[in-house]
């Protein structure tokens, strides 16, 4: 009997050159916008091209430019709280992942008829009430993606993913020169994030047809463009295939979804508060290095893909892309271990506890990961 495989994008996606054009007749048909954003954003002066498609759609909007980063669910619930009184009847996100979550969550909180708190109990109890359209100025999250919000929840210390369909975005905006002023150290641990949306979701238990069309394309990117992206500000053309690669793999996470990389990030975000991007690069050496014995043949197909050289065998092809992601992340400078943020050995049994919770993604892994599992692989980055 065949599985059933599901596909789930945004109505519309725009890129390439004048793909911020579209804004102006999407906002148009709506009656006033609010634009979600940070500060970090408005003062760059990326916010600028967006306002100004909007000023040509002369259609009102409100700016909300104090969003957090990591946000709370406490912390989302206030910005939503506020965009309530704004009467407005379009979310235009301006942002990397954690704008684009609130977004998301506003849009299908924003009658009232549930909280933040309320999605944590039942994510499927929202429906969306508010259009939105997402704009990523990085290129990594694959929010403008996914129907995925992640929120911390203080009183556990974990960062939970809410996962409700309505959140789908309407419209997408991707463009490479919301990107170039993206300072190194953001552009590399969002873009390792997109790397492990991608080869989470290619070795995920539930990978089927539509997911690994969609993340081995943003592989074949990522291993192109991810480090010249990153280290050449003017490398436009390497930045806006990141940015395809990213809601690639963003597509792939709601085709099948990611594994224990994520799952045992979650508390390393949630307690020590380190970037999601930065919590996900730590974990992926030791969790591709448990998981290559169960998909040895699916890195092979990977290492194809991506032009590898010198290998034979799917044992020695599997080696050379968990290397290559390896060095991908060294040469990011982007830490491989817990010693920056003081995280002993004390600590294990509460991340084992944390992590094991995130059962969630855990099922999605292609190796079972028991407790001992988990406190192995933790133990292996301290």
């Amino acid at each position: 009997m065949m599985k059933q495989y599901q596909l789930a994008m945004p109505q519309q996606v725009f890129s390439g050159e004048t793909g911020m054009q579209a804004l102006e007749s999407l906002a148009a048909r709506h009656k006033k916008a609010a634009v979600f954003t940070d500060a970090g954003i408005r003062a760059s002066g990326v916010l600028e091209r967006p306002l100004a498609e909007l000023d040509k759609a002369a259609v009102p909007y409100v700016v909300y430019d104090t969003l957090p980063a990591e946000p709370t669910c406490d912390q989302a619930q206030q910005v939503i709280d506020t965009f309530r009184e704004s009467g407005a009847d379009l979310i235009v996100a301006v942002g990397g992942g954690s704008v684009m979550d609130i977004a998301k969550l506003a849009s299908i909180t924003a009658d009232g008829s549930c909280t933040v708190r309320d999605q944590l109990k039942d994510p499927r109890i929202g429906k969306k009430t508010v259009k939105t359209i997402m704009i990523p100025t990085t290129a990594g999250t694959g929010s403008e993606a996914t129907p995925n919000s992640i929120v911390a929840v203080p009183e556990e210390q974990l960062k939970v993913g809410i996962v409700n369909p309505e959140m789908i975005a309407d419209a997408v905006i991707l463009d490479g020169e919301m990107i170039r002023r993206l300072p190194r150290k953001i552009a590399a641990s969002t873009g390792i994030d997109a790397l492990c949306h991608a080869i989470e979701c290619y070795t995920s238990a539930k990978a089927n047809p539509f997911s690994d069309l969609f993340a081995m394309q943003a592989l074949r990117l990522i291993f192109a463009n991810l480090e010249k992206a990153c280290d050449d500000a003017d490398a436009l053309d390497a930045k806006e295939k990141m940015m395809q690669a990213a809601f690639y793999a963003g597509v792939a996470i709601t085709c099948s979804g990611t594994t224990a990389v994520h799952a045992l990030s979650y508390p390393l975000g949630g307690r020590y508060h380190i970037p999601h991007g930065v919590a996900n690069a730590i974990m992926l050496m030791p969790v591709m290095q448990f998981n290559k014995s169960c998909c040895s043949k699916k890195f092979a197909e990977v290492y194809d893909a991506v032009g590898g050289t010198g290998a034979g065998t799917d044992t020695e092809k599997a080696d050379w892309v968990i290397n290559q992601m390896d060095a991908m992340v060294k040469h990011l400078d982007i830490p491989t271990s817990l010693k920056p943020y003081g995280v002993t050995e004390t600590d294990l049994p509460l991340l084992v506890k944390a992590g094991m919770d995130v059962q969630r993604l855990l099922v999605n892994n292609p190796r079972t990961v028991t407790a001992a599992d988990a406190e192995a692989l933790y133990r292996a980055i301290l």
